[in-house]
């Protein structure tokens, strides 16, 4: 009886073990499945993170909202990042039409200083880098800021509220370089400041009195221009009453100029310079300068892309009304065909006096 019995219990044994060996391989077949992993969104780079000064600035955006200190903010139609071969660049984009900020016939996307300083008693330093990615497409070439941008600037936050320094980049359409020039506009004598003007300085290439003579017609295209695309920089300073200009860009003479804004070279007729003779006394503006110029005023920084072409008529300005395509003020049309400013800047720098009070009077009045 044992005899028949261990057979049977070998056998059993034996396809006890097959079925765990088969067990085991069928197990070994099951697929491992990774866990699923989430995918992390890349962090934005903001503005701020680019240029880390923007405590000292509002932001005043191309629809003429005040978006208020910029610290990690953006805005896709006006104002945010980007990132080439060179690295991350503040991106300032104005169309030629739409909704402006205080009385200008512009659009603005542009930072404002928060404080004022006042020019005897200045020491006040802004310094940028910078390149223009397009200017308007549109424009009467006969109307000196056609196809233009203003990306640095001291405006006055008194009075007149006229701009001590406006610094221009020019380009005629189908041209590969343009021009770079600075503008001291005249502090008017008296309460009516119609009779204001600009003297305009060129940096590179042309100035400002440099005009088509035909609404699609062009002047010749500077040899020493700047590109689209190509960088340059400047600094500005103003200290005891003196401004100093600082040019620079690779491959270009720096260009350095001097001018005092509280003592005038304007006070009489007899001391408009030809240029603007030319320019600005034919339409109008034939004013005088009050013999202190800018003193006594809280001037400020501005910096970013202030369109300076715009769809109004010619027959208003010849000098400043551009009448350039706005698709109504559309913007996506706008953007879509060129009609637009955009100004990348690498890199910024602000010094601010002990003497700099609050600007926030200029706020209230122009927001």
């Amino acid at each position: 009886m044992n005899k028949k019995t261990i057979p049977s219990l070998t056998t059993l044994f034996t396809l006890g073990l097959l079925l765990t060996v088969n067990s085991c391989k069928e197990e070994a077949k099951q697929p491992v499945i990774a866990p699923v992993q989430e995918e992390v969104a890349p962090k934005p780079v903001y503005a701020s993170d680019v240029i880390p000064f923007f405590e000292h600035w509002k932001l005043i955006l191309g629809d003429g909202s005040n978006a208020g200190i910029a610290t990690k903010f953006e805005n896709k139609d006006f104002f945010y990042t980007a990132n080439d071969s060179a690295g991350d660049w503040v991106v300032f984009k104005a169309p030629n039409g739409g909704d402006t900020h205080g009385t200008s016939n512009n659009t603005r996307t542009e930072l404002a200083q928060t404080k004022k300083w006042y020019p005897k008693t200045a020491n006040d330093k802004l310094t940028a880098t910078l390149k223009v990615m397009n200017v308007s497409a549109t424009g009467d070439a006969r109307v000196a800021a056609s196809h233009a941008v203003v990306v640095g600037q001291i405006h006055s936050a008194d009075k007149h509220e006229n701009e001590p320094l406006k610094i221009f980049y020019k380009k005629y359409p189908g041209q590969t370089k343009g021009s770079v020039f600075w503008h001291y506009e005249i502090n008017t004598a008296g309460d009516d400041n119609s009779g204001r003007w600009d003297y305009s300085s060129a940096v590179w290439g042309n100035d400002f009195s440099v005009v088509g003579t035909e609404e699609n017609s062009y002047p010749e295209e500077p040899k020493d221009g700047i590109a689209l695309g190509e960088a340059f920089s400047y600094t500005i300073e103003v200290k005891e009453g003196i401004m100093n200009l600082t040019f620079t860009s690779e491959g270009h003479e720096t260009k350095t100029f001097t001018k005092n804004l509280i003592a005038s070279e304007y006070t009489t007729k007899a001391d408009i310079p030809e240029q603007t003779q030319k320019l600005f006394v034919p339409i109008g503006q034939d004013g005088v300068e009050r013999q202190a110029a800018y003193t006594g005023e809280g001037c400020f920084f501005k910096l970013g892309a202030y369109n300076q072409t715009n769809g109004k008529s010619p027959e208003v300005n010849k000098n400043w009304c551009s009448g350039a395509e706005t698709h109504g003020g559309d913007i996506k049309k706008q953007y879509a065909d060129g009609n637009y400013a955009e100004v990348w800047f690498k890199t910024g720098s602000i010094s601010v006096s002990d003497a700099a009070v609050s600007n926030d009077g200029y706020f209230a009045k122009n927001d």
